[in-house]
């Protein structure tokens, strides 16, 4: 990707909300609805719960924004696999960055 294309992304999928960037790093690898949900709650320990509107409302997005895809189904219930693409995990990379910046100055001005 260019560093233009790269720019525009940036620039209309970020910042991304809490939920939507635990969505985004738990699709790392394939999962579906109910498998993002349960990792979501892991990696957040429990802090983040995910209902399912703002779930399959942020799947929606973040596939619209290209940093998902759909992958193929899983098992007899043909539940619709996700996966991270590489444009998001461009996005999750600038997100990291950014959140690093915060608690960078967070911690410089608080003194902590």
């Amino acid at each position: 990707m260019d560093e233009k294309k790269k720019a525009e992304l940036i620039k209309k999928a970020t910042p991304l909300t809490e939920a939507s960037f635990y969505i985004l790093i738990a699709l790392n690898e394939p999962l579906h609805g109910y498998g993002v949900m349960q990792k979501v709650e892991e990696l957040s320990q429990k802090r983040v719960q995910l209902g399912p509107g703002t779930l399959y409302g942020a799947l929606s997005n973040l596939q619209n924004l290209g940093l998902i895809e759909s992958v193929g189904e899983s098992g007899n219930e043909r539940r619709k696999l996700y996966c991270m693409t590489e444009s998001g995990r461009m996005i999750a990379a600038h997100e990291i960055n950014r959140f690093e910046e915060l608690a960078r100055h967070g911690r410089y001005l608080l003194r902590i």
